[in-house]
């Protein structure tokens, strides 16, 4: 929502920081994680802009869902289609929420669906899974709703964006969304430094909290700096807020576990049996690691039955078809259709920890009262 919108009360015992972006702000300081293939829709986006959250639709392979003859015909076109078709769905069934959309750097054809996000007036873009060198580029002349956000996992790679964006386009990011190493899905990290001390989240985020204050200097406002993986609980938001100062928090993992989530039953159901041993770090296709939740499908691809394969197509610039076991956009699209023999589920470090299946408004309700909660014991400690 914007600043001129009225707050809506809430049934919290306390009032959490709004999370200001731009022009936008939301009085539940999360961001829902864009999950792709189709894990975040308009369906579970929306549902958390209700809630008073961002809600993120993923841009990955969105044509898909426009069927499969369509989208085969013309992948690109079908994709921007259904991102311009789900960024509308969402903003329809949350009327003055915030809608973002993430579109990874890695696809294929990110410059266009950038493009298509900037026309179809999503509120943000979050762009990551390589560094969005030429975002501000891409707007087109007089569409200026969108705010801009890159999605980094060191203070070095937000200092370079920072630096491109301010020389070349006169720009600075509207925040910076900073993702360590207990994310699901694909991770920045090389596998050897996944578990080492100077990859924590909670040692990263403070490195770029101190990076962007030379840039608040320069325009004159404040970078928000945003931290996502590993964030579970309401405790958890309360240590980033409030104790390294950052403007809000990302979460992905909890939401897989909703009601609205846009994936399958059986999609959920798999974090709902994930144990700590079933989560696991494979060498994607694309050539990055990534946390995903063990299953038959990996089981048979680390046994080596999985063969060459001709590309379905080419969505992610670094595969490279005629080396890979598999196909990760097909596995994916399999997952999230909860056909979980034929593709695998990314999840975060604290899967295992899902239980039970809930609505987005009864997890946010629950994270913000845990927030409200351990505010309190801190407060009662300093007395």
């Amino acid at each position: 929502m914007t600043e001129e919108q009225e707050k809506p009360k809430t049934r919290w015992s306390c009032e959490p920081p709004p999370l200001k972006i731009g022009q936008f702000v939301a009085p539940v300081p999360i961001i829902q994680g864009g999950m792709g293939v189709g894990v975040s829709l308009a369906g579970l986006a929306s549902a958390v802009a209700r809630a008073g959250g961002i809600g993120v639709i993923s841009a990955a392979l969105v044509g898909i869902f426009e069927g499969e003859a369509v989208f085969f015909k013309n992948p690109q076109e079908a994709n921007i289609r259904g991102l311009k078709k789900q960024i509308a769905l969402a903003k329809k069934k949350a009327p003055g929420g915030i809608i973002g959309v993430n579109i990874m750097v890695a696809l294929t054809d990110f410059e266009p669906l950038c493009v298509a996000a900037f026309e179809a007036e999503a509120d943000i873009l979050f762009c990551g899974a390589g560094l969005p060198l030429n975002l501000p580029g891409l707007r087109p002349e007089g569409k200026d709703h969108s705010r801009l956000v890159p999605i980094v996992s060191s203070a070095r790679a937000a200092t370079l964006i920072a630096k491109r964006w301010w020389t070349k386009y006169g720009y600075m990011p509207d925040a910076i969304v900073v993702e360590g190493p207990k994310a699901g899905g694909h991770l920045g990290f090389a596998p050897d430094k996944i578990d080492a001390e100077e990859s924590r989240l909670e040692v990263i985020v403070p490195q770029v909290i101190e990076a962007m204050k030379p840039f608040e200097d320069k325009v004159g406002r404040e970078i928000p700096v945003i931290p996502a993986g590993g964030i579970y609980t309401g405790r958890d938001i309360y240590f980033y807020i409030d104790k390294l100062g950052c403007a809000g928090v990302q979460m992905a993992t909890r939401f897989v576990a909703t009601y609205e989530c846009d994936a399958a039953p059986a999609f959920k159901e798999a974090y709902l049996k994930a144990t700590q041993q079933d989560l696991t770090i494979i060498k994607s296709p694309v050539g990055l690691p990534g946390r995903v939740i063990k299953g038959k499908f990996i089981e048979a691809v680390e046994q080596g039955k999985k063969s060459p394969y001709k590309c379905m197509y080419h969505c992610l610039k670094t595969c490279d078809y005629r080396k890979s076991p598999y196909c990760i956009a097909a596995a994916l699209i399999n997952a999230q259709r909860g056909r979980l023999d034929a593709g695998f589920v990314f999840a975060g470090s604290n899967a295992y920890r899902v239980d039970k299946i809930v609505s987005v408004q009864e997890l946010i309700d629950e994270l913000i009262e845990e927030y409200c909660q351990a505010k309190r014991e801190e407060k009662g400690e300093q007395k």
